[in-house]
């Protein structure tokens, strides 16, 4: 196995937009759990006061650092800004996370152990010791349904490939084309997966516990549904055609023998 680098500095990217009522809480439970690592919070903006609040919060804590976008342009151009800086500062590992409180910062000290050995680092809701608290039954079968889809289709052994908390090593995200990536909802996260493994990079799964958050309003909508099902079968339908022609060559090879 190869040795990896420690993870000395480490920073947690937390995207925001109307999350005034979550953000106090989100940030205070990251420093309790683990006070050791900095804060990054990315607001698109947000009309309800949250990115002034965050500067408010940053300036009583010095490891928590704040990003203001000029507006809302969706999840992954939030974290792909957040990348960008984060790796011009320096960190070992670049950790994603929501405001909301649905993914627990408890749980984050197990999955930076587990990128000791690995590049990333996923925080999964549908694997053994996983779970999800608070959703409805019709919820959990599209998530399911969605990941199933997403395995077969993209040919990957990831179980929860939409999940959105995770830990990246940098040297990782900096063998991944950010430059070509444009999904801009939640399958921001299926892209990056994908990529990731046709690198031959090294993603384990973690189990965590997934709250559905008590405060605001959840940012996923049927769009987002949408465009994640649109462009994993494009990725597919472009995956098999690969495929083919990776077999043509190498039989036109074979016959020029």
């Amino acid at each position: 196995m190869t040795e990896r680098p420690p993870l000395d500095r480490v920073v947690v990217l937390i995207p925001t937009y109307n999350e005034r009522e979550n953000l106090p809480t989100i940030l205070d439970r990251v420093r309790r759990a683990v006070p050791e690592i900095d804060v990054c919070v990315l607001d698109d903006n947000s009309p309800d006061g949250t990115g002034a609040l965050a500067d408010e919060l940053a300036e009583a804590d010095d490891r928590v650092h704040v990003l203001h976008r000029a507006g809302k342009e969706g999840l992954g151009a939030a974290y792909l800004h957040g990348f960008a800086w984060a790796l011009a500062q320096g960190y070992d590992a670049l950790v994603e996370m929501d405001a909301d409180g649905s993914h627990r910062p408890e749980d984050l000290r197990r999955m930076l152990a587990a990128a000791e050995d690995a590049d990333v680092v996923i925080g999964s809701r549908w694997v053994s010791g996983g779970e999800v608290v608070n959703w409805p039954t019709h919820r959990k079968v599209l998530s399911v349904g969605g990941n199933i889809y997403t395995r077969i289709v993209l040919g990957m052994h990831v179980n929860d490939a939409t999940a959105g908390y995770r830990v990246y090593r940098a040297d990782a995200l900096r063998q991944i084309d950010l430059g070509s990536v444009e999904s801009a909802g939640y399958c921001f996260q299926v892209d990056l997966t994908r990529r990731a493994v046709q690198a031959g990079l090294v993603v384990v799964e973690v189990p965590i516990i997934f709250v559905e958050r008590v405060h605001g309003e959840s940012k996923m909508d049927q769009s987002i549904v949408r465009e994640s099902l649109s462009r994993i079968t494009v990725w597919g339908v472009q995956r098999r055609v690969d495929q083919v022609r990776e077999r043509l060559t190498r039989r036109a090879r074979w016959h020029q023998l």
